[in-house]
């Protein structure tokens, strides 16, 4: 059972603050009595249904003002800000206590010391960063899907694979990617996205094609190739498409050797956040993408652009468009903008006037 968690008692001292499951939601659990048990076994005081957590994980007890924890010989420990507890230990208040994977924050609270808001607490950023094992290793992934229409008939041709989570502090993917910098783990990060999205997607998206994005960091490593190759066993027949982030392709030879590999794994090539610029052209003359994703700051809105933007976005459309390479714009919002849009020559579309980026059990697909 979960034990007493509101906030207002001035009598309790102790909280824990984190989640009790997998369902995304965070608990504030207060710490009564002398004695207070964490484990798998629903008569815990703190019962956490998680396969990694024992039966009978720990015991936590109050002693006047101060708190203390034991691992009761569990299979996968008990830890403290990190390191794993031997025998018994006190805890302060700001602390991360670890059962298994399951983390805690611990808060002391009362007239002394009153509640600070958890979403703005310091130390949220750690457990972040102790959680993202379990983001990594343990399915903690969560696909996202956002629609990619051919705009002369609004039909869906792809979707853009994005990330997401349940886990606390780790929802989107800024909060992912600024764990996995913590933890120089950047490519991984960005490789799970691919494989989760990708597996996640097999079984109701695989006549679209999968825009998947990958982070800079892989950019130039037989990391980056071995896992492409891999996606391919994985889904041999998935329409795939690998976006490369302006950031990335700084080296010509680089994303040159990178096509030739994609060709060679039948993937197709795309460039996103697409700026304007003499730099910018001689990359498109020397790589020829497949597609062409212009940054979001350039088509966003762009009925209300002044014509002299309007007008730039329109030649560089048709130049791109000579080059036979697909264009798309990013960032469409409404009626007038997907018109203008059509009309300066762009191929595909993706925004929130066709659709927001979804779980894939929520996406409204056409019949077949």
């Amino acid at each position: 059972m979960l034990a007493q968690s509101e906030s207002t008692n001035s009598k309790v001292i102790w909280k824990l603050i984190g989640q009790t499951s997998e369902d995304g939601q965070m608990h504030h659990i207060s710490i009564t009595g002398e004695t207070f048990t964490v484990g798998r076994n629903a008569t815990s005081n703190l019962c956490l249904p998680v396969s990694s957590v024992s039966s009978r994980h720990a015991e936590m007890r109050v002693v006047g003002d101060r708190l203390f924890v034991k691992d009761l010989s569990s299979t996968n420990g008990t830890y403290l800000n990190g390191t794993k507890i031997r025998g018994e230990v006190e805890l302060k208040s700001s602390d991360l206590i670890q059962f298994a994977k399951m983390v805690f924050r611990v808060n002391r609270c009362g007239a002394d010391t009153g509640s600070r808001t958890v979403s703005h607490a310091s130390e949220d950023g750690a457990m972040a960063i102790m959680q993202f094992d379990r983001l990594i290793n343990d399915g903690g992934l969560l696909p996202f899907y956002q629609p990619i229409v051919e705009m002369s008939n609004r039909q869906v041709t792809g979707f853009e694979v994005l990330g997401r989570s349940r886990l606390y502090g780790l929802q989107m993917p800024d909060q992912m990617f600024r764990a996995a910098a913590k933890l120089n783990m950047e490519a991984e990060l960005s490789e799970g996205f691919r494989y989760r999205g990708v597996q996640v997607a097999q079984s109701r998206l695989d006549k679209y094609i999968l825009f998947l994005n990958t982070h800079p960091n892989e950019i130039g490593t037989t990391r980056l190739l071995h896992s492409l190759a891999t996606l391919r066993e994985i889904a041999p027949s998935q329409p795939i498409a690998v976006e490369i982030h302006e950031a990335a392709r700084a080296q010509l030879a680089v994303i040159k050797q990178l096509r030739i590999v994609l060709r060679d794994l039948d993937m197709s090539l795309a460039f996103d956040d697409f700026g304007v610029g003499q730099s910018r052209i001689v990359e498109l003359s020397e790589i020829r993408p497949d597609y062409l994703k212009f940054d979001m700051q350039l088509t966003k809105n762009i009925d209300q652009a002044s014509a002299s933007h309007q007008e730039l976005i329109r030649s560089f459309t048709k130049m791109v468009n000579d080059l036979g390479i697909e264009t798309l714009a990013e960032g469409v919002e409404n009626e007038a903008s997907h018109q203008l849009l059509q009309d300066m020559g762009f191929k595909f579309s993706q925004g929130f006037l066709y659709g927001r980026p979804q779980p894939i059990g929520e996406l409204q697909l056409p019949k077949s």
